[in-house]
């Protein structure tokens, strides 16, 4: 009946949604591996974009908000969007390293130049999902709600966390 084919049709999507995502993983850590030369630096780019992916589930777990297609969309989004700016970030930052020798400056530096483009950026994405809240359909509402707090949060782990797990992982260097 119709309840069994609802409830195959969401496992396929929960199953169909981890496969992309890990394939994903793996595709955006070849290309880190590729661009930076540092198995470390896959490490680094990929933890920041994970804990927002984390917190999109809890939102979604607290709110009781079902996994369908238009909330399975929020992490695919989320993530690419959150892969992005820790490309933009990063890529700054070797070029800044690469000038100054200097981890401390290079990353402050990339934060004062890099760090106001993903505000901005993150700020317009902000208020173009935002508008979807204001659908009169639910599935829209939940994608615009959801992505766009996810992106804030990604922008957020992106100017912090990326940055300190840099200095961090560098200050034995």
């Amino acid at each position: 009946g119709s309840t069994l084919l609802a409830i195959k049709g969401n496992s396929f999507l929960i199953k169909n949604l981890f496969q992309s995502m890990l394939l994903a993983f793996l595709i955006i850590s070849i290309i880190m591996g590729l661009l930076f030369r540092r198995a470390y630096m896959i490490i680094i780019s990929l933890i920041p974009n994970i804990i927002p992916l984390l917190i999109a589930a809890g939102l979604m777990g607290l709110f009781h908000i079902p996994l369908k297609p238009s909330s399975a969309l929020v992490f695919s989004i989320v993530f690419g969007i959150s892969v992005d700016y820790s490309i933009h970030f990063l890529a700054k930052y070797r070029n800044e390293l690469i000038a100054s020798n200097d981890i401390k400056n290079s990353i402050i530096n990339t934060i004062s130049e890099t760090g106001k483009s993903m505000v901005f950026t993150s700020f317009i994405l902000f208020f173009g999902f935002i508008i979807f809240t204001f659908s009169s359909f639910g599935g829209t509402v939940i994608l615009g709600t959801l992505t766009s707090i996810i992106l804030f949060i990604a922008m957020i782990t992106n100017l912090t966390l990326l940055p300190s797990i840099i200095l961090y992982i560098n200050k034995n260097k």
